[in-house]
């Protein structure tokens, strides 16, 4: 019989539909073949362990003393998400700087995501522009770059900005999770909470004229909403800091990743990028 050699061609397009299904992490360090029929060896042995070793039901048993019942351990998580929070506030309100933050940041071991990730994406663009865009999270060529909106997301970010004037050096990009979430998987609410405090220090050290919220998990987040983004955008909504005493207008609109996805939803981004066009005529900043 005559072996067939596996077609290169398609095995990298087998691989490339597993990267793009968020497949793109190994979980153990040997490959497992779950193809294979089980070791019968070792079910008779599993076998033996259960039936074998039970004592006789007949045997005498020696009574034993009782033992004090146990202390009631406290609900897990609590504690320990709450020392999070207040460790994420101190190492963040001792930051008087961008590099700061992410020297803390580089500290901060209160994200699980953190000991996934290969990179930390803080920012890019300019530490000195009065407007700021905050997206949701790295992708894998952010994880890999450290720079967030750097992927095809980034490509389109970088159009959509150009369409009304603007480039990165005008502009200050960030996210609301600095590391990635495994296989581009939505993060938790303890995550976004270990995050946020550092998210707000940047907020109040820059103090930006304008914010753009691009997703729905930056925007339900910064303006406390439950509604979904395609409900939220091209609505202007104020962004209350917790320690800022003025407000910063924001506008949400739809992440690039999305509309990559859903080309025709361009248009709905396209008239929200007017309106903020025309905020930033208002507030001084056209280019």
């Amino acid at each position: 019989m005559i072996s067939q050699q596996p077609d290169p061609a398609a095995s990298l397009a087998a691989l490339q539909w597993l990267i793009d299904a968020g497949a793109d992490e190994a979980v153990g360090e040997v490959p497992l073949d779950r193809t294979a029929l089980p070791d019968p060896r070792r079910q008779t042995r599993a076998s033996s362990l259960q039936t074998g070793a039970q004592a006789p039901k007949s045997a005498t048993m020696t009574p034993k003393t009782a033992s004090p019942a146990p202390r009631p351990r406290p609900t897990p998580g609590l504690a320990s998400a709450s020392e999070t929070q207040a460790d994420a506030q101190r190492l963040a309100q001792a930051a008087n700087s961008v590099e700061e933050i992410r020297q803390a940041l580089e500290r901060f071991d209160g994200c699980p995501l953190k000991a996934t990730a290969t990179n930390l994406c803080l920012y890019d663009g300019n530490p000195q522009a009065r407007i700021m865009i905050i997206g949701e999270a790295p992708g894998a060529q952010e994880d890999r770059q450290g720079k967030p909106f750097v992927g095809p997301a980034g490509q389109m970010l970088d159009r959509m900005l150009a369409a009304i004037g603007l480039d990165r050096s005008q502009v200050y990009i960030t996210n609301l999770l600095y590391w990635r979430p495994p296989g581009n998987r939505n993060p938790t609410p303890a995550e976004i909470a270990a995050c946020l405090p550092f998210l707000e220090r940047q907020v109040e050290l820059l103090a930006p004229k304008l914010l753009l919220l691009t997703g729905g998990m930056s925007a339900k987040t910064l303006l406390n909403k439950s509604e979904g983004i395609l409900r939220l955008r091209g609505r202007w909504d104020d962004y209350r800091h917790p320690r800022m005493g003025e407000t910063i207008p924001a506008l949400p609109t739809l992440h690039p990743a999305y509309l990559l996805r859903q080309p025709a939803q361009k248009r709905e981004a396209w008239r929200d990028l007017l309106a903020f066009a025309e905020a930033m005529e208002r507030e001084g900043l056209a280019p």
